[in-house]
């Protein structure tokens, strides 16, 4: 291939890109929420997110969830087909007084976020203790 066509070449796979990203879609992730005796857990489906690609943050008891995956661009391959969409995600969750935002913890493992949640202290259940008499 010349010069003049690999140049060429680059240029259209550039356009492709650019094109792709100013239609890029976003995604509402789903999510199952688990509640557990001291905690909310969110569970959320992310693909192609990692760490470095999501954000969570807390402001007035909403719970923001946003990520990014990009499309892969192989260097000296030109994309066929693609049913893989890439894009944005995102999702908000309105949180109770009952979540001590102070303790919220984060995890992702293959495209799947956990939030932990956990309750503040008198949100817990207690045990009452019964006396005769």
């Amino acid at each position: 291939m010349a010069q003049e066509d690999r140049e060429l070449h680059r240029a259209d796979n550039q356009t492709i890109s650019e094109n792709r990203r100013e239609r890029e879609a976003l995604f509402v992730p789903r999510a199952d929420i688990i509640e557990t005796s001291d905690s909310l857990i969110v569970i959320a489906d992310m693909p192609g997110v990692d760490e470095k690609s999501v954000d969570i943050q807390v402001e007035h008891n909403v719970l923001t969830i946003a990520g990014r995956v990009e499309t892969e661009i192989f260097e000296g391959f030109q994309l066929g087909y693609q049913e893989f969409e890439t894009g944005q995600f995102a999702r908000q969750f309105t949180l109770s007084d009952e979540v001590d935002v102070n303790g919220i913890e984060a995890s992702v493992r293959n495209g799947v976020l956990e939030i932990r949640l956990p309750k503040v202290e008198s949100a817990r259940p207690h045990k009452i203790a019964v006396r005769a008499g």
